[in-house]
């Protein structure tokens, strides 16, 4: 997770900051605002009815969260989803994720699969659209989500591992949404169910290869590609 630089600002100009913030936030991850749209400070803060300057203090924290570009005298906007931002972060997922994979499977207990199967199983229950939402996936979805693949990779037991995932996790959620937005006929819901075959089957190299492929399919649903790992 990224940390938030403390602030110097009064107190009640903090929380402004943080509740506009938030909106901003729930709206780029709605897809209110394109990808590569402009987030204009003055229109925002005449939206929200807040100053400028505590419209910047949080269009500053959403460049540090990677939901926002500073660009170079032209105020700021959206990412693009062609940012290659999103390739590294995914390159560095499969870097990283099918290694705590294979730990898990190896040192996993009995509760670490038990747990694997609450996780998947509530996935598989969660619904992944709702209008009221915007277009892209829920915010319960997301979690069951991220609780899903992180729960596969807990089984490993080595605390720094995971904070990396957690960091790259969050890196990688709007391009994630983005991606499953772009291509919506992917079958997300075997990819899942596979993942959790082959772990709870102890099938290391099953698992690791279905891991891989499920991100290399997240990153190339951003840039138009197959997908099929070379």
């Amino acid at each position: 997770m990224s940390q938030t630089v403390p602030s110097s600002a009064p107190p009640g100009k903090q929380m402004l900051s943080e509740q506009v913030y938030a909106h901003l936030r729930d709206a780029i991850m709605r897809g209110d605002h394109r990808p590569g749209a402009p987030l204009k400070p003055q229109a925002l803060a005449e939206e929200q009815g807040v100053s400028l300057a505590v419209v910047r203090e949080a269009l500053l924290r959403a460049v540090g969260e990677g939901l926002a570009d500073r660009l170079p005298n032209r105020g700021f906007a959206v990412p693009s989803f062609s940012d290659r931002r999103w390739q590294e972060i995914a390159e560095a997922r499969r870097t990283v994720e099918p290694v705590l994979l294979r730990m898990s499977i190896e040192r996993g207990d009995v509760d670490w699969e038990a747990r694997v199967r609450a996780a998947h199983h509530r996935l598989v229950r969660t619904r992944a659209y709702e209008p009221a939402e915007g277009e892209y996936y829920t915010s319960a979805w997301a979690e069951a989500h991220r609780a899903f693949h992180r729960t596969l990779l807990e089984g490993c037991g080595n605390r720094a591992l995971l904070e990396t995932f957690d960091r790259l996790w969050t890196a990688s959620e709007l391009a994630r949404r983005w991606s499953a937005h772009r291509n919506p006929d992917r079958d997300g819901a075997e990819e899942h169910r596979r993942l959790e075959e082959a772990a709870l089957a102890r099938d290391a190299d099953a698992a690791a290869a279905v891991l891989v492929q499920h991100l290399t399919l997240t990153a190339a649903g951003l840039t138009g590609d197959s997908g099929q790992p070379t």
